[in-house]
């Protein structure tokens, strides 16, 4: 499928004055974050130039999986996909001398001030590729565009290009008409950009903790509670910004944890703003556009219709915040039948007090709040409610998380979550030695306590260790 442009506008905005610039846009691919670890061969073309002049070939192992690749890719209505690619010349075109107007703040680098301050590009400068292109960790000079010495000066990340067209100069020129003004304490700081010829690089703030996609399911050691909290909160500031404090409303479009940036402090930065686009203005409730964006993330009458609404990126963060406290990929066709889909696995636990915890990342051993998963969830799950109209702003969601993060109510000193956790340990040890257990309910009280049934002997509730109930005297 081509290229498709509309005649939409974009504007850009000062975080304190708001004012708007229009610029024009159109529907983007999904492009990816720097921190994405995936290496493809994406040298600026100067810098192959030079690196065979000197004798030094460069090159990169191509290491993302198929079922990574399958989850970022154009969306289409009905559900069927394909990926949108555009042929012809990289050289320099008629639409590369459009007009460039950028805010005073950005700083304008040349080519060879970025190919020195990354090194000429090389390997060990590499932070990650995705589908905007590869970025390179570099050095300049703290209030200049010159570059220095590496561990000195200005850390940055260097975004390349690739070059394929007039795709991917127009998701670079959204980078900078949104980026450009809009400044936020959750939004990734864009210091400057290059344009010379066809090389088109961008210059972002580096943040040294790198993606949440990577922390949550590339690490072996688990997020703690608090953390994860913390990242949502700051994840929520950050689009409650863009819906509700600008004078014209922006839709991120691609909220997922590969797009969400932490600084040395977890604190959140959403990056990557390609598929952004401008909200709905005076009497109209939505916005028309072609359907992209990333499997799993999407909100499903947005996938339908192609009707986009802020309430599009709050379903968006209710999968993310689903991801959070789960610990499992939206999507993953490597889990059992009937939980490839975090959302539609998760949505049957929703309403049963009894199973919540089955919501939470099993990593974290009970060192999360009682009352602070069960308000994530319920938060969580009134964020991907089927109907647009019942989801929460995300000002209500910011009110919602700001207690969270400093709960202390930890689960693993609660006698009921050591009981079913003792009951999961027998339930594991059994399975490995060939005995076979099935759950059933065994009312106490007039209340319904989950018991492990054994065809060798009588049930052992796991909330009850110390008092198994009686078998019942007709079996």
């Amino acid at each position: 499928m081509g290229l498709v442009l509309n005649d939409s506008k974009v504007k850009t905005w000062d975080g304190s004055k708001s004012k708007g610039k229009k610029k024009k846009d159109e529907a983007v691919e999904e492009t990816g974050c720097w921190v994405k670890f995936s290496f493809g061969t994406c040298m600026p073309s100067r810098s192959k130039v030079d690196s065979a002049m000197t004798g030094t070939t460069i090159s990169f192992a191509e290491t993302k999986s198929s079922n990574e690749k399958s989850r970022d890719r154009e969306l289409t209505r009905g559900g069927s996909s394909t990926t949108t690619s555009n042929g012809g010349s990289t050289s320099s075109t008629p639409y590369f001398s459009e007009e460039l107007k950028v805010a005073s703040q950005l700083r304008k680098f040349t080519f060879n001030e970025l190919k020195q301050a990354t090194r000429n590009f090389r390997p060990e400068s590499l932070l990650g590729e995705g589908g905007f292109g590869c970025v390179f960790k570099g050095w300049v000079e703290e209030n200049g565009t010159a570059p220095v010495k590496p561990g000195t000066g200005l850390t940055v990340a260097v975004k390349t290009l690739n070059h394929d067209g007039l795709q991917g100069h127009k998701e670079w020129l959204a980078e900078i008409y949104f980026l450009g003004d809009l400044i936020h304490p959750n939004l990734v700081k864009l210091i400057g950009y290059s344009i010379e010829d066809d090389q088109r690089l961008l210059v972002y703030e580096f943040l040294p903790r790198g993606s949440l996609e990577n922390h949550l399911f590339r690490r072996s050691l688990p997020l703690p509670w608090s953390i994860r909290m913390k990242i949502a909160l700051g994840a929520a500031k950050g689009l409650a910004f863009l819906h509700e404090e600008v004078q014209r409303p922006v839709i991120y479009r691609d909220f997922k944890t590969s797009n969400i940036l932490l600084d040395a402090d977890y604190n959140t930065k959403l990056s990557d703003f390609g598929l952004a686009k401008d909200g709905p203005e005076g009497d109209k409730t939505h916005v028309s556009t072609r359907v992209m964006g990333t499997y799993g993330y999407a909100a499903p009458e947005y996938v339908m219709t192609g009707h986009l609404t802020s309430k599009s990126d709050v379903y968006s963060f209710g999968v993310v915040l689903l991801e959070m406290l789960n610990g499992r990929r939206s999507m993953d066709k490597n889990r059992p039948n009937g939980e490839h889909n975090l959302v539609e696995w998760a949505r049957q636990l929703f309403g049963d007090k009894r199973r919540l915890f089955q919501l939470i990342d099993p990593r974290l051993e009970g060192h999360f709040s009682i009352k602070g998963s069960q308000k994530a969830i319920q938060l969580a799950a009134h964020c991907l409610s089927r109907d647009p109209k019942a989801r929460p702003m995300m000002s209500e969601v910011v009110e919602a998380l700001k207690p969270l993060p400093n709960l202390k109510d930890m689960a693993s000193s609660s006698y009921h979550f050591q009981t079913m956790q003792a009951a999961r340990s027998r339930s594991t040890s059994n399975a490995k030695n060939g005995i076979r257990t099935q759950a059933v309910f065994v009312p106490r009280n007039g209340h319904p306590v989950r018991s492990l049934s054994s065809p060798n002997g009588p049930p052992a509730s796991p909330y009850y260790p110390h008092k198994s109930p009686k078998p019942n005297s007709k079996e």
